[in-house]
């Protein structure tokens, strides 16, 4: 069983930000838990994923 096959991804969370530690290469979130804020938004460009983690290459 190779490493991607072990790694678990969030239920209906996608995500397309290739270079962040926590994308499994296909389209999924694979932390724990995600942070979107800021309190203050108004609409979807104004949220940002506090829980990105640049990918170490």
């Amino acid at each position: 069983m190779d490493k991607k096959e072990n790694v678990q991804h969030i239920e209906g969370i996608s995500c397309s930000v290739r270079n962040c530690m926590y994308h499994d290469g296909e389209s999924y979130c694979t932390t724990d838990k995600i942070c979107v804020g800021p309190c203050h938004a108004s609409s979807s460009t104004d949220t940002i994923c506090a829980t990105f983690k640049p990918k170490k290459f």
